[in-house]
């Protein structure tokens, strides 16, 4: 979080940053505001496709910021998206980095909840590895 703060400072952007388990979201304290953007890089990667990552991935990245359950690729997203509906403003943003084999699993997921607008989109490969969702 550090790089980010610096970034912020550099960049001369208010940024108020909460690090916290979204899997705990009831427990944060609670905010006089509400957020104006939520951009989340959740763990994504399924235990069945760890054989499949690059060796300087695994030795570099906490394997908990990576992987999740293959029972449940989703959690995270569900989680987040039900946290965001209470706590993004009112035409406040939602933007996730996805896992590629689930681009149009995660937007339907997404679309569950009571976003107007919620959009999948492609890197420069094609691949599905984003969502957009407005409030």
């Amino acid at each position: 979080m550090q790089i980010a703060r610096e970034n912020a400072e550099i960049n001369k952007v208010k940024i108020r940053f909460l690090l916290q388990d979204i899997r705990n979201f009831e427990k944060f304290e609670p905010e006089t505001e509400k957020w104006d953007i939520i951009v989340s890089n959740p763990p994504y990667v399924c235990q069945s496709e760890k054989a499949e990552m690059e060796n300087y991935v695994l030795m570099h990245e906490p394997h908990l910021a990576l992987f999740v359950n293959n029972d449940d690729p989703l959690l995270f997203y569900r989680i987040i998206s039900q946290y965001a509906t209470k706590e993004l403003k009112k035409n406040g943003g939602l933007y996730f980095e996805i896992n590629s084999h689930f681009g149009e699993d995660t937007r339907l997921l997404v679309q569950k909840y009571p976003f107007g607008n919620v959009e999948l989109f492609q890197d420069l490969s094609g691949r599905d590895r984003m969502i957009k969702a407005i409030l």
